[in-house]
């Protein structure tokens, strides 16, 4: 017998590929860290995993019918887009889902949540310097909107970033601002895992569900999204924050979303768990 440890096959996560969005990529790069594994993409019919993303609805649609191969894939802090049946539940399992809304829609009855974007801390190491500047992430369905393009010619404070960027270096320009204006859903999250003050922005004609699913999830109150219009009054109003006032209910949501991490999928010297809590705090 062989003395070399036979390598862990990659872990298949499905993930959204159509644009290139750091929310999206950052779900490969947290289920690597999680897992101890290294993660490749897959399509919805042959994952182990769904993790970061609105996409129960592609799941839904793929597993009406139990797999060929017997595989029933994990969601791990999926959302959905919108209402659709529960009727594949029985040929997938679920370890957590990133919110209430998200939960009710499928007929789950659970009290844990998490969108595993919270978990950005783990990748990112030291966390950069506070500057002064007022991020601006914007949905990658408005990146060529001239409304945005005029606004950051006009307010020095704001300085845009590009969500189609490298995600690790996207997400440590977001820890790094004294606030975050985001109509990307992942803008809000990686603000709040980095424990950056930040305001909901209007997606445009983007659907609100994932939003209020995310915000429910961790008790905060988003009740309705900024204009761009109203930006230039909003950074007027803003003063200075310290903290988060839901802090406690992110922590709790990371907790969960270790603690329902597949045991089958983690490799085979990653201990299931939790990281130093000073990696986590918010």
């Amino acid at each position: 017998m062989s003395d070399v440890a036979t390598k862990p096959t990659p872990l298949r996560l499905f993930w959204w590929q159509g644009v290139a969005n750091f929310g999206d990529a950052l779900s490969a790069l947290i289920v690597a860290q999680v897992s101890g594994r290294e993660v490749v993409h897959s399509g919805p019919g042959g994952c182990d995993m769904l993790a970061i993303g609105s996409l129960i609805q592609v799941m839904r649609r793929k597993y009406r019918e139990p797999r060929k191969d017997g595989v029933r894939p994990w969601i791990w802090g999926a959302g959905l887009l919108h209402a659709v049946s529960a009727d594949f539940l029985d040929n997938v399992q679920v370890a957590l889902l990133r919110g209430p809304v998200t939960a009710a829609l499928l007929g789950v009855n659970t009290n844990q949540f998490g969108d595993p974007g919270l978990l950005t801390p783990l990748i990112l190491g030291p966390m950069p310097e506070r500057n002064d500047h007022i991020g601006l992430v914007m949905h990658h369905s408005q990146a060529d909107d001239p409304e945005v393009a005029a606004l950051i010619a006009r307010e020095p404070a704001l300085e845009l970033i590009d969500v189609g960027g490298d995600a690790t270096q996207v997400c440590r320009e977001i820890a790094a601002c004294a606030h975050v204006i985001s109509s990307s859903l992942h803008g809000l999250v990686v603000a709040d895992a980095c424990g950056v003050a930040n305001t909901w922005l209007s997606p445009g004609g983007q659907s609100h569900l994932k939003y209020h699913d995310y915000a429910a999830s961790i008790g905060r109150a988003m009740i309705a999204p900024l204009t761009i219009a109203g930006i230039p009054g909003h950074i007027a109003g803003l003063k200075d924050q310290h903290g988060l006032g839901y802090s406690e209910a992110i922590e709790r949501a990371c907790e969960a979303l270790l603690t329902s991490f597949p045991a089958a999928l983690r490799g085979p010297n990653t201990p299931s768990g939790h990281p130093e809590p000073e990696m986590m705090r918010v």
